[in-house]
C-alpha cells in the first residue's frame, strides 16, 4: 500500500521550495483527475505559488485545451512522452507559470497500449525558473506496480518529486 501521508510531505515541500526561491507552478494530469493539485491546495500557503491546473482526461481536452498536437496522439498514442511533454509545455504557457508537470497513463485495471502494459506512466515537465538558463522541458517513463489507486497515489508522488528535484536543481 502506498503511503498517501507522502502526498502531504511532498506538496508542503513544493509550496515552501516555491516560496523560497520565488516562482510560480502549475500541473497539467490525466490519470490522476485532479489527486495532484487537491495534494496541493490542501496546504495552507499554496495560492502564493500555485497558480492552477488542467484535468485533461480526454484526448480533446489535451489538444483543445493544452495544444497538444494530433500529431503527436497519432504517431505516439497520449500515453507517451512526446504527449507528456507537450502537455507540460501547453499547461506552462496557459497558465503563467514558471514550472509546470504534467502526468499521462494508464492507472489500470484495463487499458493497456501495445507495448505499454497497465502502470506506463509518463511525467512530463517545462521549466523557466531562476536556476536554469534556458527553458528546459522533457519527460521521463516509469513503470509503476499495484492496484489503480496505488499507480494513481505512485504517479502524483512522482510528479511532486520530479516539480521539487527542478525547483531544487534544475533538472528532473
Amino acid at each position: 500500500m502506498v503511503d498517501t501521508g507522502l502526498l502531504k510531505i511532498k506538496s508542503e515541500e513544493i509550496i515552501e521550495f516555491s516560496s523560497e526561491i520565488g516562482i510560480t507552478f502549475g500541473f497539467a494530469e490525466s490519470l490522476t483527475g485532479g489527486m495532484i493539485s487537491s495534494s496541493v491546495v490542501n496546504v495552507p500557503g499554496a495560492s502564493a505559488v500555485f497558480k492552477g491546473s488542467v484535468v485533461s482526461y480526454t484526448n480533446e481536452i489535451k489538444e483543445r485545451v493544452l495544444g497538444v498536437p494530433s500529431g503527436i496522439i497519432d504517431a505516439h498514442t497520449e500515453v507517451s512522452g512526446e504527449c507528456a511533454q507537450a502537455m507540460a509545455e501547453g499547461a506552462h504557457d496557459i497558465l503563467g507559470v514558471d514550472l509546470a508537470v504534467s502526468v499521462t497513463g494508464i492507472a489500470g485495471p484495463a487499458g493497456s497500449l501495445p507495448g505499454k502494459p497497465v502502470g506506463t506512466v509518463f511525467v512530463g515537465y517545462c521549466y523557466s525558473g531562476p536556476n536554469v538558463k534556458d527553458m528546459i522541458s522533457g519527460s521521463v517513463e516509469y513503470h509503476f506496480a499495484g492496484t489503480r489507486n496505488e499507480v494513481r497515489i505512485t504517479t502524483a508522488l512522482t510528479a511532486l518529486n520530479t516539480a521539487i528535484s527542478l525547483i531544487r536543481e534544475g533538472r528532473a
